[in-house]
């Protein structure tokens, strides 16, 4: 029996691939995706790209207000300051990367956006009786990593499932979590996922209406260094269609 889906989408290359993955591997009956607007700046670019994916996945899509968590939150991800260049020694820098993780930390981000999802789940159960399990497109973050993009935490939220909804019986998956980033990209040439209609940036940059990537934030460098190491994409290739895009949100 083909079970329902809702996937946490962000339009970046491990969401988008997470996506494509339940779609023509786990093949669900319904699919809905969720996409949260917590205030961050690279917010136009990253819906233009999950309209994108829903409209090629046939998915229905559900934008998600949490203007309040922007709010809240000391991240460079949401706060308009400049964000420093990434440098290649910089990636290898293990304890620097330990110390700057709260640069980028949001606050308790995932497991509201998880718990958003479990909300979305249980309501359709109750209101009309269809069972969708929560799909997200967490990956192994290697030695330095956020505390909930683990295998640990999935299970706990897991746990939490159970006791704060009334039928208790709701997954939390996260198929891609033993990934590196470079097979997530593999995976997702033989998935063929459009990476066109993928956004990594933090900065979140348009130039007369088309989305870009800065190419010099942490994101954009591990962006790089995944397509690079999977050796399947030109990097220069892949941005030269990337600029080419309109930005119509």
């Amino acid at each position: 029996m083909k079970k329902n889906a809702i996937i946490l989408l962000s339009g970046g290359i491990d969401s988008a691939t997470a996506a494509y993955y339940i779609k023509k591997r786990i093949k669900p009956k319904k699919l809905i995706f969720l996409f949260f607007d917590y205030g961050q700046r690279a917010l136009k670019e990253e819906r233009f790209c999950v309209k994108k994916l829903a409209k090629l996945l046939k998915a229905e899509l559900k934008i998600i207000n949490l203007k309040w968590l922007g709010d809240i939150s000391t991240s460079l991800v949401n706060i308009q300051k400049k964000v420093p260049k990434t440098k290649e020694r910089d990636l290898k820098d293990v304890k620097q990367g330990q110390k700057e993780i709260l640069r980028w930390w949001v606050p308790c981000r995932n497991s509201i956006f998880i718990l958003a999802g479990l909300a979305h789940a249980e309501s359709l159960f109750i209101s009309e009786k269809e069972k969708y399990d929560i799909y997200i497109g967490l990956k192994s973050e290697g030695r330095v990593h956020f505390k909930d993009t683990t295998s640990k935490f999935i299970k706990k939220v897991n746990t939490l499932a159970k006791e704060a909804t009334h039928h208790g019986k709701y997954k939390i998956l996260a198929p891609l979590i033993k990934y590196d980033k470079d097979e997530i990209v593999k995976l997702g040439e033989k998935l063929k996922v459009p990476w066109i209609y993928t956004y990594s940036c933090y900065i979140g940059t348009s130039e007369k209406g088309k989305p870009i990537h800065c190419g010099d934030c942490l994101n954009c460098k591990l962006r790089q260094k995944a397509f690079y190491w999977a050796n399947t994409v030109s990097y220069t290739h892949l941005r030269a269609h990337e600029t080419s895009l309109h930005l119509v949100c």
